[in-house]
């Protein structure tokens, strides 16, 4: 793939990426308690390194990844399936949704779930088949 030499499109890209992925974290904790989440902010991240693709060059992009996205996408689907075992483990079905409450003060108690896991491993999952399909093309 060839790289544009526009410098307006790499200065935009150099600032637009980070944004991208900030945006995509959001997305990703946000979707814990409404619609979205993993999947979104997968696609929203993959989106950042496609520009950083077009942008720069694909080395660069792959450089700034610092995985493989195969990888990334096992990772994710075996993150994704291990938040479903663990409610097996409980004797619950399949992915049920299990909760941790720690105080953090009086007024105040985090909630953790398998769902935010389940989240997280699609979003990894998604940016590596994204990005899985991207670099190949990029790659023509």
């Amino acid at each position: 793939m060839t790289t544009l030499a526009s410098i307006i499109l790499r200065t935009a890209v150099r600032w637009i990426s980070p944004l991208l992925l900030l945006f995509s974290l959001f997305l990703l904790l946000r979707g814990h308690h409404e619609p979205g989440g993993g999947f979104g902010g997968g696609l929203v991240a993959a989106t950042a390194f496609a520009l950083l693709t077009f942008g720069y060059d694909l080395s660069t992009a792959k450089r700034l990844l610092r995985i493989r996205p195969l990888t990334l996408t096992a990772l994710g689907i075996a993150v994704a399936l291990a938040s479903g075992l663990l409610s097996l483990l409980l004797g619950d079905p399949f992915l049920t949704g299990l909760w941790l409450k720690i105080p953090v003060t009086t007024a105040l108690t985090l909630e953790l779930g398998s769902p935010v896991l389940f989240d997280i491993g699609v979003y990894l999952a998604v940016i590596g088949a994204t990005l899985t399909m991207l670099f190949e093309f990029a790659k023509e």
